[in-house]
C-alpha cells in the first residue's frame, strides 16, 4: 500500500468539516471568506488530529514536518514541528500543505500567531493535563482550546471589535463544553475528563461512573448542570449575532444554533451520553437558526 499523498492528506482532513456541530464555511459566505475559513479550519481539524493521535496512518504528516520516523507517533514532538512550521508561514515558507494553504489568508487578513500558537498550546496541554479540577481550571483551558477559532473568524472577516471578542469568547466556551458533554466516554477512552471534579464530587460521580453503558441519575443530573453551564455561555453570547449584518449574522447565527441544537439533542437522550454523542437533526439546527435570527435580530 503506498503512503498517502499531500494531496490525501489535505482533503482528508478538511473532509472532516461535515461532521462539525456548526458550519465551518456555508456556501452562502463570499468565496474569499469560504476560502479563507476553510484555511483556518484545515490548521485548526490537524493539530486537533495530532493532539488526538489521530492522524491518517502512514506518516505522511509527520514526514511533511520533517519528524523521524521513529517519532512520529511521538506527539509533543509533532506538535513542537508543527509549531516550528507554523512560524513559517509568518516568516518564510512552509512545509505542510495546509499551512502552505493557510499563508496566503494570514497575509491577507493581516492575522497575528496569537490564536494559532493558542491552539498548539491546548494540544500541548492534553498531553499533560488530562483532568481539571474546577469549573474556572476548565475555562482557561478553553481559552485557548476553543477562544481563538471565534477570534479568527472575526479577523477574516474584518469584523473585530473588544465587545465581539468578548461575546464570541463565550460562544466558542459553550460549544466546546457541548462537544465535551456529547464526547463524554470517547475522551474517557483517551484517559481525558473535561468534567471539573469539583462538580463530579458535588455529583456523587466516579469515574468509573462514566466508563458505563448507559448513564445513572448522578451522571445525567451533573451532565444537565453542565448542559445549563452551556446554555447560559451561549446566551450570554448570541447579542453578537445583532451587532453584524448581512451574511456573517446568518454565519454566527449558526454558530450559536449549532450549539443550542446540540444541547437539545442531549437534553431529549435525557442527558444520557453514555452510549454515544447525542446529535441534532437537521430540521432542530434551521430552526434553532431561525430563532437566534429572531432573537437578536
Amino acid at each position: 500500500m503506498t503512503a498517502p499523498s499531500m494531496a490525501d492528506t489535505e482533503r482528508g482532513t478538511l473532509a472532516k468539516a461535515a461532521g462539525e456541530n456548526f458550519p465551518v464555511a456555508p456556501f452562502f459566505l463570499p468565496r474569499d471568506w469560504r476560502e479563507d475559513l476553510v484555511a483556518v479550519y484545515g490548521f485548526a481539524r490537524l493539530v486537533d488530529d495530532i493532539g488526538d493521535g489521530d492522524l491518517a496512518p502512514g506518516g505522511a504528516d509527520a514526514h511533511l514536518l520533517g519528524v523521524p520516523a521513529d517519532e512520529a507517533e511521538d506527539r509533543l514532538v509533532l506538535l513542537d514541528a508543527f509549531e516550528a512550521d507554523l512560524r513559517r508561514v509568518f516568516h518564510g515558507t512552509p512545509r505542510h500543505p495546509l499551512l502552505r494553504r493557510l499563508q496566503p489568508t494570514v497575509r491577507r487578513r493581516s492575522l497575528t500567531p496569537d490564536p494559532f500558537l493558542g491552539l498548539i498550546a491546548a494540544n500541548r496541554q492534553d498531553q499533560l493535563v488530562t483532568r481539571y479540577e474546577t469549573y474556572d481550571d476548565l475555562l482557561a483551558y478553553c481559552e485557548l482550546s476553543a477562544n481563538p477559532v471565534g477570534r479568527l473568524v472575526l479577523a477574516v472577516t474584518g469584523t473585530t471589535t473588544p465587545e465581539r471578542v468578548r461575546r464570541s469568547d463565550a460562544i466558542c466556551t459553550a460549544l466546546q463544553i457541548v462537544e465535551h458533554l456529547q464526547d463524554v466516554a470517547e475522551d474517557l477512552g483517551r484517559d481525558r475528563v473535561y468534567l471539573p471534579a469539583t462538580d463530579m464530587r458535588r455529583f456523587h460521580v466516579q469515574e468509573a461512573d462514566l466508563a458505563a453503558a448507559t448513564a445513572g441519575a448522578s451522571v445525567r443530573a451533573l451532565v444537565a448542570f453542565e448542559a445549563e453551564r452551556a446554555r447560559d455561555l451561549l446566551n450570554e453570547g448570541a447579542p453578537l449575532v445583532g451587532s453584524v449584518h448581512g451574511r456573517l449574522r446568518l454565519l454566527l447565527a449558526g454558530f450559536v444554533a449549532g450549539g443550542r441544537a446540540a444541547l437539545h439533542a442531549i437534553a431529549a437522550a435525557q442527558h444520557d451520553v453514555l452510549p454515544g454523542p447525542p446529535k441534532p437533526g437537521r430540521l432542530r439546527l434551521l430552526r434553532e437558526v431561525g430563532v437566534t435570527l429572531r432573537e437578536e435580530g
